[in-house]
Order: C-alpha cells, then structure tokens, then sequence
C-alpha cells in the first residue's frame, strides 16, 4: 500500500482498521506457528528417554540452543521487513519452518548422536526470529493509541504457540506412547503451507516502511532501545526461558515421569500468552512503566515462593509460585512492549515534529527497536536453561539458579522506576518534551501518560 496514516483519524476508520486488522490476524497466525517450532525441543527432549543416552544437563543445553539461534536471528528478521516487505517477509519466514520440522522428524530416533541433535535443534531458532518480524510489521499498522492491546494481541497469540505443541506432545505421549515424537511433527507440516498461503493471499506490504533499512541502525543508536532490552530480558525470556525448562525441571527436581511433566507444562506458557494482551490493555490505560514496575516486583515475590518450596520439596507451592512467574512475565511482556512506542514518539516530539511527521518518526524507529529489543530478550531465555543446566550439574537443584532470576528482577525493577518513573526523570523528560512548542501540547501529553 503506497499510503499509509494510522494515525489519521478518517483514514483509519474508513480505511486502515480494516486492513490492519486483517494483517493483524494472519499475522498472529504466522508467528503461533513460528514459536510452536522454537519451541519444539522442550517437547522433543521429553520422548527422550534412557535408551538415547542423554543426561538431564545435556537436555538442558539441547532446549537452550534454539533460544540462542532465534535471538540472534532476530537482528535479521528485523531487516527483512524493510527489505522485502511485511506480506513478502511472513510468507518465506513461514516457509523456512519447514526445514526444522522435516529435520526434527528424520533424526528423532536412539542412536542419532548428541551432536546431530544439537545441530538440528541450531535450525529450529528460525521459529525464534518470526517473533521480530511479526512485531516490527504489525507495529506499523496501527496507531499510537491502539498499539498497547495490538501488540500484545500479536504476540500473545504468538506465544500460545509454545503451550499449543506442549499440549500436543501430551496427547501423543498419553495415546500413543513416548516411542512416536513424529506425529507431533506431521500436524506442524501442513500448517506451516497454510499460513505460507494465507499471508500471501491476504496481508499487506506497506510502502512508507518498505527499503527503509538504515531505521534498525538508527535504533540500535538509542540508549533507550538498550534499556528497554534490559527490561524484556527481565520479562520475556523469563517466559520463554521458563517455558523450555519447565518440564526438565519437574523431571529432575520431583522426580514427574514424561506423561505427568507434560500434563503440566502447558498450563503456564498459556497463562503467559493469555494475559499479554491484558498486560497491553493495562499499559494503554495506566501507564506501560507503571504496570511493569509492578510486575517486576510481584516476580521477585513469586520466586521467593519458588526458593521457599524447592528448599521444601513441596511440588503444589513449587507449581504456585511457577505459574505465577508464567502469569507475570505475560503482563510484563505486554507492559513492556507498550513502552516502546510511547518513547520514540516522545523523542520525536523533543525533536521539534508535530502530527503525521512525528507519528511516523515514532513509527519508524519504534518499529526497528521491537526487533532489537525482541532478539536481546530472547538471548534472556537462553540465560535461564544454561543457569538452570549450571544448578543441576552442581546442585541437583534449580533453588541457585532461581535466586540469581531475583537479583535479575531486582535490577529491572530499579531501572524501571530510575529511568522512567523517578520524579527528577519525569520532570526532565516534560522540560524537554516543552521545547517542542505549545502545537504538539495535547498529544504530548498522551504520550507521557502511555509511557
């Protein structure tokens, strides 16, 4: 499309709500996928048994490995939407998860070496990078005061991919037993041609975002795109770190077989992705950085239930605990996803910009950042698995690696009142906000209170 104002009020409603709402749904339909692949590993490793003589650490290094590979090609994936357009990019990106589900279903027997399996595991990161695309595109066709709820509907439904594979690896091991790991992988393949289809057919490129490459490397110049990476690392690889180790952890730490692991381990990554749209709606109302300072908090409060109860062994408040970081971590996702655009339109508004050249200065970089900031939050999860490999190997207990997640929670949560709460931060942010003239006042003021 060679126009492009969301933020223009008959244009949208005559126009752009519709369209960004078809683009929208395929969008989530593309990006479900996608983590349902990333994800495919914390499910493969629970048909591993003792006949494919892999230990508990080993399992954990296999699970981290995709992390790894999708944060980094998130950096890419974020390119691609400028380079090829928003339509274009989703098609091949949907395409290409082919390649790790056809890998996965030829080597997933005993007998195929460690190695093997952790280069296939390497190829299924691709799942990973969906994620940035999907933000970065979706994130242009709406307008500053919808994206709160788009966004986290985008990539909530994105999320839910993790749970969906997890619930389908329980109904293959309950059914047909832990020996047949590839009919999870023959329901993935169709799929993936569908959504392949169907983003060809009915999503949109958007011109005014099309070749403009050089808006990732503006991004990456921003000291808040690093800041707010900080703070997705705190939210979002905590959930998808959590979401990958959550079955080992019960197999290691109390002792579930695969059928009781994997009737468990979809109820949190659901309850995260459910309750990120909610984390945006509330951002668009309260304030992203309020609603994700408080998170911050609450997550600290829930791993000392976790610590508490590893220390006890008592599984049901060790669930409690885990579960309410799996419920947290959604909210903050959503919270902390909101920030973003309010910020770079804040610094277009300093910047002089006022109207349609100020939303699209805030659109463009925003935009680039959400891909950065998704591929440095992932890196997150990547954290946990490893801290959670290092805990068992010298441990026999996760408690270490959940009271270093503490310290992480308490950090995030100081940076977030420092830079975008504290009161002296706040006033100078307004100071600056006033050199921008008495024509953006209203909008201004919109905008610090979705920040």
């Amino acid at each position: 499309m060679e126009r492009w104002e969301p933020e223009d009020e008959g244009f949208w409603r005559e126009t752009g709500e519709r369209i960004a709402r078809r683009n929208l749904a395929f969008s989530v339909l593309s990006e479900h996928i996608g983590f349902s692949v990333w994800s495919l590993w914390s499910v493969m490793v629970l048909f591993m048994g003792p006949e494919y003589g892999i230990d508990p650490a080993g399992k954990f290094f296999l699970v981290a490995i995709p992390t790894l590979v999708g944060g980094v090609l998130r950096v890419p994936y974020t390119f691609a939407v400028a380079l090829f357009g928003g339509r274009n990019w989703t098609v091949i990106s949907a395409l290409l998860l082919l390649v790790p589900t056809a890998a996965a279903a030829v080597v997933m027997h005993p007998g195929t070496s460690y190695t093997t399996f952790i280069l296939v595991a390497m190829v299924a990161g691709v799942g990973g990078g969906n994620f940035a695309s999907s933000m970065t595109n979706i994130n242009s066709f709406f307008p500053l005061r919808k994206k709160g709820f788009a966004l986290g509907l985008n990539a909530g439904g994105g999320n839910i991919g993790v749970p969906v594979i997890q619930l389908l690896g329980l109904l293959v091991i309950g059914t047909a037993g832990a020996g047949h790991p590839r009919l999870v992988l023959a329901v993935y393949v169709p799929l993936i041609v569908l959504a392949a289809v169907l983003a060809a057919l009915f999503m949109d490129n958007l011109a005014p975002v099309t070749h403009d490459t050089g808006a990732a490397l503006d991004a990456a110049r921003q000291p808040h795109t690093w800041v707010m990476s900080l703070l997705y690392i705190g939210t979002f690889g905590s959930f998808i770190g959590y979401s990958f180790a959550f079955g080992l952890v019960l197999q290691n730490q109390f002792a579930r077989t695969p059928l009781q692991a994997a009737s468990l381990t979809f109820v949190g990554p659901l309850l995260g992705s459910l309750l990120r749209p909610v984390g945006g709606r509330l951002a668009d109302r309260f304030g992203g950085a309020r609603i994700t300072l408080g998170t911050f908090a609450a997550m600290g409060l829930a791993t000392g239930v976790v610590i508490r109860a590893s220390a006890d062994h008592s599984l049901p408040v060790f669930l409690v605990g885990f579960f309410a970081l799996f419920v947290l971590s959604g909210l903050g996702n959503g919270s902390t996803y909101k920030m973003i655009p309010g910020i770079f339109q804040a610094q277009a508004l300093r910047r002089g910009l006022a109207g349609e050249a100020a939303a699209a200065y805030g659109r463009r970089l925003s935009g680039a950042a959400m891909g950065l900031i998704g591929a440095v939050g992932a890196l997150g999860g990547l954290a946990i698995n490893l801290a959670f490999r290092q805990a068992f190997l010298t441990a026999g207990s996760g408690t270490p690696a959940f009271v270093s997640f503490l310290v992480c929670y308490a950090v995030c949560a100081a940076v977030t009142w420092a830079v975008y709460l504290r009161p002296a931060a706040r006033e100078r942010r307004a100071a600056r906000a006033g050199a921008a003239g008495a024509a953006a006042e209203g909008e201004r003021r919109a905008v610090h209170a979705e920040v």
